[in-house]
């Protein structure tokens, strides 16, 4: 729907530009001199748990993403508030505010403000403000075959909030995925960079099958994805053959003209497209380079797949 939604836009062409909407870049990049870019980004959504402090600084951390995925370092942000001043106390609009705000003070990034406004549902997030070195960005365009493919984190926070909404999920569960989400992408990134490399993307909202397709698009290559190596938080596996987030079967949708998953069980298909909110690093480096990134990140992280040549840009998984 988004890419039906995007056909309307008019190109935007300038030199400046380093990347845009052509292939679904994590944010804008726009050059300002030879050693520096403006990174720009925009992230906000509905509560993914009940603690509203939790939430604020779980939005925070996942708009910040968007800059490390590209190579950059955040900045400035502002909020970006939609809150039901009719139906909740000004109680929780001051937690969700404190958390986003002790988000970026342990980031590093300044908070200066932002736009609030009336609406029936609750949402928060940031627009973010970072710099890069244009001579050592990273795209989700840079894939090469020959690649291997690291993931910084596990995978299931759809799922496994999907599970607690239905209050069949055990606690210890739901705090490894809240636990997953507060975690910041900043360490990672500056290992990503000093590893020099060139592709990445941050899993969030299209799943892993889903982000992997953008980058195989972007790069001109397949990945393939090996599906026990893929790390899964706690427990989620065997909630996912049980409790689908809206966005897993659209997910499923996007990719299947272009994935090849010949004896893959639903479920790892369901973990696999899972909706993630504040996910990890999709990195793809020299083998030689990405055995080192994933030790230097620590677990989860692990190397998950290749990228190979294919007759078309597509995703494949395997066993």
């Amino acid at each position: 729907m988004l890419e039906r939604a995007l056909t309307v836009l008019p190109p935007f062409d300038d030199p400046r530009l380093l990347a845009g909407t052509k292939w679904s870049e994590d944010a804008a990049v726009y050059r300002l001199s030879d050693e520096q870019a403006l990174v720009a980004t925009v992230d906000f959504f509905t509560p993914i748990v009940d603690d509203p402090y939790i939430y604020g600084r779980i939005a925070a951390v996942n708009s910040l993403s968007d800059i490390y995925a590209m190579g950059g370092k955040p900045f400035l942000a502002l909020n970006v508030v939609g809150f039901p001043s009719d139906t909740l106390d000004i109680g929780v609009l001051n937690a969700v505010l404190k958390g986003g705000a002790d988000a970026c003070k342990q980031e590093g990034v300044l908070l200066a403000g932002g736009h609030t406004m009336r609406c029936p549902e609750l949402y928060y997030g940031l627009s973010v403000l970072g710099f890069a070195d244009p001579r050592r960005l990273v795209t989700n365009g840079g894939a090469h075959p020959g690649d291997a493919l690291v993931l910084t984190k596990a995978l299931g926070t759809g799922i496994v909030a999907t599970a607690v909404k239905t209050g069949d999920c055990p606690a210890e569960v739901a705090r490894a995925a809240e636990a997953s989400m507060l975690a910041s992408n900043g360490g990672a990134a500056a290992e990503m960079v000093a590893a020099g490399a060139t592709c990445a993307t941050d899993v969030t909202g299209f799943g892993l099958l889903g982000h992997g397709l953008e980058v195989a698009r972007a790069s001109g290559v397949t990945l393939r994805f090996f599906a026990r190596r893929v790390p899964a938080l706690p427990g989620a596996l065997a909630l996912a053959g049980r409790y689908a987030p809206g966005g897993l079967n659209e997910n499923l949708r996007f990719v299947k003209d272009e994935l090849a998953a010949a004896d893959v069980s639903r479920e790892v298909l369901n973990l696999l497209a899972d909706p993630q909110t504040s996910g990890g690093l999709l990195v793809a480096l020299p083998p030689a380079k990405a055995v080192a990134f994933a030790r230097a990140v620590g677990a989860p992280a692990a190397v998950v797949g290749e990228v190979i040549r294919g007759d078309r840009p597509g995703v494949e998984v395997v066993n």
